[in-house]
């Protein structure tokens, strides 16, 4: 297992600025070494709140956005454009703002998408473009994503793997959750496999909500139990949290507090 590094801000907007700042050093990093890099992006109220905080921050034509591949861990199945999908979020946030270049953002089909309304064929089309997007150095079925950033959820989900559901069995790189607990009911998501493929995962946390969550997480817990606790990238693993988040994260772990 690789090293889970703690960093905990003092408040969310304190650490959607610091995680969009460090997302800029990251991306500039990378695409200096290599000429491109890439991303998957995240949901939720904090996920979308550092694509924000990444638009308005002068250092963000640091990096080179037509060099750049997006994709998301997990999509709720709905139609583009949707404004609950995790792709609208993110364009009106950040993606409409900078020089993307189009071929090189891929997001999960909705119902709307080549394969209708069929999440299962349209999982298995979002890891086609996986498997074709890989590179020798991946050394797998899926790119090694530079940067994942991940959210966690008051039961301790992540992604759209939630507790106990079978997705947290699947091996296959992407698959359909149905019967998911919050809205809407189907989704796509990667699997623990896609995920521990990156080279570092971010999981980014903000309120109070979350905090037993995260302690669980952090603590030990199964992922059939907590589905965050499975996330184990391959160089780093990196858990960006606020104050509340970080709450009740058991003593002796690394935490790097922020002023």
């Amino acid at each position: 297992m690789t090293a889970r590094n703690v960093v905990v801000h003092r408040d969310a907007t304190l650490l959607a600025r610091a995680v969009a700042a460090r997302l800029v050093t990251r991306l500039v990093d990378v695409q200096s070494g290599r000429g491109w890099a890439g991303v998957g992006l995240t949901g939720g109220g904090i996920g979308i709140a550092v694509l924000r905080s990444l638009a308005e921050s002068p250092a963000r034509d640091a990096v080179d956005w037509r060099a750049l591949d997006v994709w998301w861990g997990d999509e709720r199945f709905l139609p583009a454009g949707h404004p609950d999908r995790n792709e609208t979020q993110a364009r009106e946030a950040l993606l409409d703002h900078v020089a993307v270049d189009p071929a090189r953002v891929r997001p999960m089909p909705g119902p709307d998408g080549p394969d209708g309304p069929d999440p299962e064929a349209a999982a298995d089309r979002y890891a086609s473009w996986l498997a074709d997007a890989t590179t020798p150095e991946d050394h797998g079925p899926v790119p090694s994503f530079d940067v994942l950033l991940l959210g966690v959820g008051p039961d301790g989900h992540t992604a759209s793997l939630f507790p106990g559901q079978p997705a947290l069995y699947d091996d296959r790189p992407v698959v359909a959750v149905h019967g998911a607990p919050k809205p809407p009911p189907t989704r796509l998501t990667m699997t623990f496999d896609t995920i521990n493929a990156a080279r570092e995962a971010w999981v980014v946390v903000a309120g109070a909500d979350k905090a037993s969550a995260v302690a669980m997480a952090l603590g030990g817990a199964g992922r059939v139990q907590v589905p965050a606790a499975g996330i184990n990238a391959r160089q780093r693993t990196l858990w960006l949290l606020d104050a509340a988040a970080a709450s009740k994260v058991p003593a002796g772990l690394t935490r790097i507090a922020s002023p």
